[in-house]
């Protein structure tokens, strides 16, 4: 799918990618590849590339799918 226009999260480069969660228009810088993903749903979701995924909250309560 072509995507033009400037990305929805910088407002400065070109958006290259469309999020399928949200279908938010976001540039290189603003979409991880490795969750297919816009930065603003990965952050909602709480699972960016964390460094040490055993030092937060109780991670027994978090339930991924």
């Amino acid at each position: 799918m072509s995507v033009s226009g400037l990305c929805h999260v910088c407002e400065a480069n070109e958006a290259e990618h469309t999020c399928p969660q949200c279908g938010t228009a976001v540039c290189d810088d603003h979409f991880r590849q490795t969750r297919g993903l816009c930065v603003r749903c990965v952050e909602t979701a709480g699972r960016d590339d964390i460094a040490n995924p055993g030092d937060g909250p109780d991670d027994d309560d978090i339930h991924r799918i």
